[in-house]
């Protein structure tokens, strides 16, 4: 018995690294932040940029265009609602590329007033339909209740989404059992595209409250406020790493069938103390393996 938990301890740890050493890190579009890329976050990772109704696309693609020549790996997020329509797909679609920008993540968006694409499956169809320039898509999954949609419409939308994407990117809890029931629901249902965990680095815990709603989770502030101990660290000096999480979603994400391939880390532009802490946890995690 003692042997078979060791090697369960093992995996785990195996999971955990794996995980670690393929994560991105998610950042938002603000003027600070190149600055602070390039003081504390090497180019062999990759960055995704978020787009909001506040900023305007712009600010995505040209960040996007200018940490690509600072030779990052560059993600941009297309909000669908954001897209006035094919003509300006167009000429985002031929700056990125031109940029040698090759994923791109495709979620619906907040605007108020969308163009011609009010839906991200919407928009996909229309890449779709010229010819797929982008070797990598990323589409959201909602492990938990999204504040506007059902949850048998989130998994609706994936198995739509699947054709014109190549992978998930789970939104934000903070609950493993959750995240293994989902990935069950998901398997389940036939959605077989592999998927990167979202999760949160280190960040301030009224930061992070703050934000939480937001994004779509609001079943989350609900469990933090059940969990002592969770808002126990959330209160402490540093802040919530989700190193704790990480560990206990480690036995569902290592299941061949889970098909997770890596973190996808919501830095809330605290990019120093997410590489500090994903750094430091890699040499841990592999320390305690030698």
């Amino acid at each position: 018995m003692r042997k078979a938990k060791r090697g369960s301890v093992i995996r785990n740890t195996e999971t955990q690294l794996r995980l670690l050493r393929n994560a991105r890190y998610e950042i938002l579009p603000t003027p600070s932040i190149e600055a602070a890329l390039a003081t504390a976050v090497p180019t062999d990772v990759t960055l995704t940029v978020t787009a909001s109704p506040a900023q305007g696309l712009e600010a995505t693609i040209a960040m996007s265009e200018r940490l690509a020549a600072a030779g990052y790996d560059v993600v941009p997020h297309l909000a669908a609602r954001m897209v006035s329509g094919r003509a300006e797909l167009v000429d985002i679609t031929a700056r990125l590329l031109a940029a040698g920008i090759s994923s791109v993540f495709v979620p619906g968006g907040d605007a108020t007033a969308p163009g011609d694409y009010p839906d991200a499956l919407s928009l996909l169809e229309e890449l779709t339909a010229l010819g797929r320039p982008f070797a990598h898509v990323g589409v959201t999954g909602y492990p938990e209740s999204h504040p506007t949609i059902s949850d048998d419409l989130t998994v609706q939308s994936m198995w739509d989404k699947r054709r014109h994407a190549t992978h998930l990117v789970s939104n934000l809890t903070f609950d493993p059992e959750v995240i293994g029931q989902w990935l069950q629901r998901l398997r389940a249902r036939g959605i077989t595209m592999p998927l990167l965990l979202g999760m949160p680095g280190p960040i301030d815990r009224a930061k992070l409250l703050t934000m939480a709603t937001k994004i779509g989770i609001g079943e989350s502030t609900r469990f933090l406020a059940k969990q002592k101990g969770v808002m126990a660290r959330l209160a402490a000096p540093g802040g919530f790493t989700g190193e704790r999480f990480l560990e206990e979603c480690a036995p569902a994400l290592g299941a061949p069938d889970a098909l997770v391939e890596g973190l996808h880390v919501y830095t809330f532009n605290q990019v120093a103390l997410t590489h500090t802490w994903r750094r430091d946890l890699i040499d841990r995690l592999s320390e305690s393996l030698s």
